[in-house]
């Protein structure tokens, strides 16, 4: 046995009262797991787990040995004494496997107890170690889908968590030290999001997207044909949020062999898994052949280990991960990787937005070390209008259209923009700024919109204050939820409205079938909130493109004649535009010493290198910054 478990071992046995009972030690994934007889002991000592786990510098947990729980019936009893009948619990599920029993609840704060007194007790009393979970009043189909499953393969889970924990804590092997990051994809373009950093011992992903916007494979899919990246040879994946241009390929590592562990915060999860099944049928859908099935995503599912913002963990034996809010969507976070004891620190903020908006408070800009930056340029040679001027566009196009007779198509990203412009308009609508006209929902938004109300502690405080006071802005009765394709020709030729549709970038979804209905009446508006990708269907009419070539459903391609207006606003993106990415270097602790450029078209990657090099004084950078734009392929030594 390896000389640092040993440490482990020795140091929890030498420092758990007897009277506890330790049974057994367990590495399960990033956690240590001590197995007792009588876990209140260690509830009324908190500070002997709080000291094992500084001591050993590891994640700890208490469970209760199979042999000393209660019976579920039993627990069940004990649950709804404790709890009070406030909390409106909704389900108690149990996972026989890590001796937790799962309680959602519509007031989490309430199931908690001051001070988490509640769950203490419950663990005191039963054995079992409570485990909350939020259940609205508008329950999200795939989030309760997900916590089923991975009940259902608890045992599987455990199995991998337990390999993947001997995988983590095992001593060091090389003496020699080095990082280094390899391109695979997102350098001097947007989409196919993918970088490898690798040291002596690991080897991490850091996403792995898909460009939906590219012609060719070649040019849609990272590059995973570098002699550094093996399957076998990989410890672990790191998701920094669920769009698809950054999670999109991570189920394929699994049909090719993958047996390790997928690290993301519990909102992207959920997030993840819809976006992934619902590109699979619109792969389907489309007569195309998806490049993995619903089989590799239910496997991605039972290898991915949630982290809460600002938890330290252990994810190979020489990097610790640590995410941070990102503001981009629900649960986006920054990368923080700590590698060696203190050899290098890395940040990768993927995509953030720092700015606060409706939906999110603003990304996160303190870190505990940080060396090398990996920084995202989407919008690096570009102001967009503040938000306040965006809002106020969108309600001046929609007064226009609707004074016309007109109706306004509004084409979103299911995750993250779609939330936010129902925010903005029900806010004009409760403040009489616009009538209340209806807002057709349709596509995913309305799923994706449950995950939101199931974390509401992770969005604005405005937001989550509504809904933690039963004043959730997205039940508005003017949002009407479409179901169905056959709702479609009634809402076009019925009266003045708004249609919030996916997709955001015209490339399938309801939008271009609502598109292709409303194209030719000059009334319509046509108003594009998000990034519009090179190559995509969006991109070509922002552009200009006036006539458009569309397959119909029997295979047909006709020509669309594009005659409604057409409106970008760039205000409302989750990206930071050039001002507020400088200002986020301006005040970011601690200051980098090399700044390594991602995720932005050529030219608005080429204008930020030019203006941070021009205003590295002025930003408290060092004179001797080292600032890279790699192309794909290339790779960067960081020690």
């Amino acid at each position: 046995m390896s000389s640092s478990i040993e440490f482990i071992r020795s140091t929890i046995l030498n420092n758990t009262p007897i009277e506890a009972g330790v049974t057994r030690i367990e590495f399960e994934g990033p956690e240590i797991a001590i197995y007792v007889r009588n876990p209140a002991i260690l509830m009324e000592k908190t500070d002997v787990i709080r000291n094992i786990a500084k001591t050993i510098k590891k994640r700890v947990v208490v469970r209760t040995d199979p042999k000393y729980r209660k019976s579920k019936e039993e627990t069940i009893e004990v649950i709804k004494r404790i709890i009070p009948p406030e909390a409106n619990i909704k389900e108690i599920k149990f996972d026989d496997v890590l001796g937790e029993v799962v309680i959602r609840a519509e007031k989490t704060g309430i199931a908690y107890g001051k001070g988490r007194i509640y769950v203490r007790r419950i663990l005191a009393e039963t054995g079992w170690r409570p485990v909350i979970e939020r259940a609205p009043k508008r329950e999200s189909r795939i989030v309760k889908n997900i916590l089923n499953q991975l009940l259902l393969e608890n045992e599987y889970r455990l199995n991998f968590l337990r390999r993947t924990g001997e995988r983590i804590h095992r001593p060091l092997v090389y003496k020699d030290q080095y990082v280094r990051i390899i391109a695979l994809g997102g350098f001097l373009e947007v989409g196919r999001s993918a970088i490898l950093v690798e040291t002596p011992e690991s080897k991490v992903l850091l996403d792995l997207g898909i460009n939906l916007g590219a012609s060719s494979p070649i040019n849609a899919y990272p590059r995973l044909d570098v002699d550094e990246l093996l399957i076998e040879e990989l410890d672990a994946v790191i998701v920094s949020h669920a769009h698809l241009d950054h999670t999109g390929l991570v189920p394929l590592l699994f049909k090719y062999g993958y047996e390790g562990p997928v690290y993301m915060t519990k909102p992207t999860r959920d997030l993840t898994i819809l976006m992934l099944q619902d590109y699979l049928g619109v792969m389907q859908r489309e007569g195309k052949t998806p490049p993995y099935g619903e089989r590799e995503i239910k496997k991605m599912l039972l290898h991915t280990i949630t982290l809460k913002y600002n938890e330290v963990t252990d994810i190979t034996p020489d990097i610790r991960l640590t995410f941070y809010n990102a503001g981009h969507i629900l649960g986006s976070a920054m990368v923080h990787l700590h590698i060696g004891e203190g050899l290098h620190n890395i940040v990768y903020t993927s995509d953030f937005k720092y700015s606060k908006t409706r939906l999110l408070e603003r990304a996160n800009d303190k870190f505990p070390r940080v060396e090398t930056l990996i920084m995202e340029t989407t919008y690096g040679g570009q102001d967009q209008p503040s938000r306040d001027e965006a809002e106020a566009q969108l309600i001046e196009i929609v007064t226009r259209t609707i004074s016309r007779g007109g109706k306004v198509l509004i084409p979103v990203l299911s995750v993250g923009r779609g939330q936010e412009i129902m925010l903005v308009l029900a806010n004009a609508i409760r403040k009489k700024i616009l009538p209340e006209i209806p807002i057709y929902i349709e596509g995913l938004i309305d799923e994706v919109t449950s995950i939101h109300i199931q974390y509401p502690e992770l969005l604005s405080r405005e937001v989550m204050l509504a809904i933690y006071n039963d004043e959730n802005p997205f039940e508005a009765e003017f949002f009407k939820r479409v179901e169905g394709r056959e709702a479609r020709k009634d809402i076009v030729e019925g009266e003045p409205c708004i249609i919030m549709a996916t997709s955001g970038m015209l490339t399938g979804g309801p939008a271009v079938d609502y598109l292709r209905m409303l194209a030719s009446d000059p009334r319509n508006s046509l108003v594009f909130v998000s990034y519009q990708v090179e190559g995509t269907l969006g991109r070509k009419i922002k552009d200009g493109a006036r006539e458009i070539p569309l397959v119909t459903e029997d295979g047909r391609v006709e020509i669309l004649k594009i005659n409604l207006e057409v409106y970008s606003i760039e205000g409302f993106s989750g990206h930071s535009d050039r001002r507020q990415l400088l200002d986020f270097l301006r005040n970011i602790e601690p200051k980098p010493r090399r700044i390594i450029l991602n995720h932005g078209e050529p030219s608005n990657t080429r204008a930020f290198y030019t203006q941070v090099l021009r205003l590295r004084r002025r930003l408290g950078l060092p004179d001797d910054i080292e600032l890279y734009m790699p192309r794909i392929l290339e790779s960067v030594r960081l020690v």
